[in-house]
């Protein structure tokens, strides 16, 4: 099965989504800000990254835009998945992802429908 890597700072939230994707046969990696997400993503290379963009050390933002200058980085897929629901230059972070979802509006159970799509 696919392997998922979660980027967020909010560690109930985490857990809670690696827990719901692990039970539905992912492996699922955490990393808890953008220099460990980044960090992670380069060594581990996983089928998809949930992104949040607000986070310490590195934003959600920052570590997408790194990732982007990796050859293998460039084209990995990334969900972005905050509670930001206008962003400063949103098109252009949208250009870079294939979904950007907002927390407060999709169900734990629709969030893996849009991972295993």
């Amino acid at each position: 099965m696919a392997t998922v890597l979660v980027v967020d700072d909010d560690q109930s939230l985490s857990r809670l989504y690696s827990d719901k994707l692990q039970k539905e046969g992912f492996t699922v990696f955490v990393a808890n800000d953008g220099v460990e997400g980044l960090e992670h993503a380069l060594s581990e290379h996983p089928d998809l990254i949930l992104l949040d963009i607000l986070m310490p050390k590195m934003d959600g933002i920052s570590m997408l835009k790194e990732l982007r200058t990796d050859s293998w980085g460039k084209s990995v897929s990334v969900i972005i998945f905050s509670n930001l629901k206008e962003i400063e230059n949103i098109d252009e972070v949208r250009a870079m992802v294939q979904e950007y979802v907002v927390k407060v509006d999709i169900r734990l159970n629709d969030l893996v429908t849009l991972v295993k799509r």
